[in-house]
């Protein structure tokens, strides 16, 4: 999730003479970007090359106005064509003062589909990616006739066929708690699919269907998979009971569609309190490393 090396934790030195020697100064900083997007347009948010991505552009604006390397960690990296409302990131900076008047600055440089909401110093403990508890979700579909509105149509997904929210529910509530989501993921080599899942329900919201998905964390594809799951159910091509069934599987379950990226958006990342951010990081880095 980090998209570049991680900054020193050495204090900064100064320039400015004290007794023929330099003075040392407290640092680095630590500063939280609270930040959202329209991903229709991004090859998603980790770097790549020669492709427009949200870290990309993000980090050559602060790198620009700063005047130094900006790397950022992001609590999620969202892929290509997911948007985002409640996006978290953080970075390290030798000054104090760094981030004052960053936000306006910031608005006059980026894109119109990237903005940076706030900007604010936080603890060093803080870590945007290893300290979270959980990650919220929203799926956005639209059964209606005529498809999605046109405002709508670059974060709404059309579905075809009528959906039965009741069954849709039914079958969220068999996928709720810790489970291996192999058969909801896109396998990395070495990394786990065990997850906890805290939140999976489908709510109307107008003519629109929202799907409300929270958990510790996802891992690739899981999301769009759990909801073309879902999709199946609503429309009648699978019974209720049908993608619980798929969690005994230890690999990607072939039968799973993949829902369409743009229906997706990351709305919310949860921290704990600031004397509790270092032994959450501590914990969710042994996990990583104990599940790969």
């Amino acid at each position: 999730m980090t998209s570049g090396r991680s900054q020193s934790d050495e204090p900064a030195a100064s320039s400015t003479p004290e007794g023929g020697g330099l003075v040392r100064v407290p640092g680095p900083y630590r500063f939280r970007l609270d930040l959202g997007y329209d991903g229709t347009d991004f090859s998603g948010w980790a770097r790549q090359p020669g492709r427009r991505t949200v870290c990309g552009v993000l980090e050559d604006a602060l790198s620009l106005l700063t005047r130094r390397d900006v790397q950022l960690t992001v609590a999620g990296r969202t892929d290509a064509g997911v948007h985002a409302t409640g996006q978290v990131a953080h970075f390290d900076s030798p000054d104090p003062s760094e981030a004052d008047g960053l936000v306006r600055r910031l608005a006059r440089l980026l894109p119109p589909d990237v903005r940076v909401f706030s900007i604010r110093q936080v603890p060093l403990e803080f870590d945007a990616r290893f300290g979270a508890l959980r990650r919220h979700y929203e799926y956005r579909v639209t059964a209606a006739e005529y498809g999605a509105a046109p405002l709508r149509a670059r974060e709404v997904v059309a579905w075809p066929r009528a959906l039965d929210v009741d069954a849709m529910n039914e079958a969220a509530r068999l996928l709720l708690g810790e489970h291996d989501f192999a058969a909801f993921c896109k396998r990395r080599e070495g990394a786990t699919t065990v997850r906890q899942l805290q939140r999976l329900e489908w709510a109307p919201d107008g003519e629109e269907l929202v799907a409300h998905v929270s958990a510790d964390a996802f891992c690739h594809s899981m999301v769009r998979s759990l909801v073309g799951a879902l999709l199946a159910v609503g429309d009648g091509r699978k019974g209720p009971e049908w993608p619980a069934t798929l969690l005994r599987s230890t690999v990607r379950a072939s039968s799973v569609t993949v829902a369409p990226a743009h229906g997706l958006s990351l709305v919310g990342v949860d921290y704990p309190a600031n004397e509790q951010l270092a032994e959450r990081a501590e914990v969710t880095r042994r996990v990583r490393v104990l599940g790969g």
